[in-house]
């Protein structure tokens, strides 16, 4: 960076705005440990039994549940600490922002998700986000939605097709913006971004005009999807829906599943690393 860059060398770095750094000759690996620990202690659950994910399986949410209202206060500076978390930890991203949906009047039912999240992150301490060297700077993107998963707002009558395409053209949003930010760093994309979705119809919809007279009723903001493909700076490839990363920041899973997909989305304990060492 030093070809492009002013800068002082001074070294390797060890610490960065409250994140470990671990380099080795394979990767980096950054991680949170000790503001993990901080904030478990924070709010009285050192020590607490943990969970193996931080949300139940198909459980949902939703404004009112019925259960009292809880302390506001707390409830949201235990989001906000889960939030920063998440600078290193996507493996808790959907489960933050869920609760961020509930920082007025939160129930003991909302508090109570939030400390089940806080003992997940009690027995993962060790996880961060592994980054392997050598790797070319190639943007590849996935998509999925969680059809009508919201309790409060699920009034829009469309169908899981539908639904995937919209949340295909938002991901063809996010890669032309950073398809710009990365030229800007001079790591021009010249292929298209490849975006992956599990759903064969919504990418029928987004590759042939004929289906847009079938669902007039979706935004016509969304359809410029079809430009970008045609553009080639995106490219829409169907995958299997057991590889679909996305599901792990769209919907609460079951163990087996969120492990899997946590492990493909890079979030990884360092001891585990090939070559790592103890920081």
């Amino acid at each position: 960076m030093m070809k492009h860059y002013e800068m002082t060398d001074l070294g390797l770095l060890y610490h960065f705005l409250g994140m470990g750094v671990v380099q080795t000759n394979n990767f980096i690996f950054l991680h949170q440990k000790k503001y993990a620990m901080k904030v478990i202690e924070r709010f009285g659950l050192k020590g607490c039994k943990s969970v193996a994910t931080p949300l139940i399986a198909n459980e949902r949410l939703c404004k009112e549940d019925g259960s009292e209202m809880a302390d506001e206060s707390e409830y949201r500076q235990i989001v906000g600490s889960l939030l920063y978390l998440t600078a290193t930890r996507p493996d808790i991203m959907f489960a933050s922002s869920l609760l961020a949906r509930f920082m007025h009047n939160p129930t003991r039912k909302h508090m109570g998700t939030a400390k089940r999240v806080l003992r997940y992150v009690q027995g993962t301490f060790e996880y961060g986000v592994e980054y392997k060297k050598g790797k070319a700077a190639t943007l590849i993107g996935y998509c999925d939605s969680d059809w009508a998963g919201s309790e409060d707002d699920r009034r829009i009558a469309l169908s899981t097709a539908e639904a995937e395409y919209v949340s295909a053209a938002e991901a063809t949003s996010q890669a032309k913006w950073l398809r710009f930010i990365l030229e800007d760093f001079g790591e021009e994309q010249v292929e298209g971004t490849p975006i992956l979705c599990d759903n064969t119809s919504a990418i029928a919809m987004a590759k042939n005009p004929v289906f847009h007279q079938k669902s007039r009723h979706i935004s016509r903001k969304f359809h410029f999807i079809r430009e970008a493909i045609q553009a080639k700076e995106i490219e829409l490839i169907y995958c299997k829906s057991e590889d679909q990363i996305a599901d792990i920041l769209t919907k609460a899973l079951s163990k087996d599943r969120f492990v899997y997909l946590r492990n493909l989305l890079g979030v990884k304990t360092v001891k585990g690393l090939e070559g790592s060492v103890d920081k």
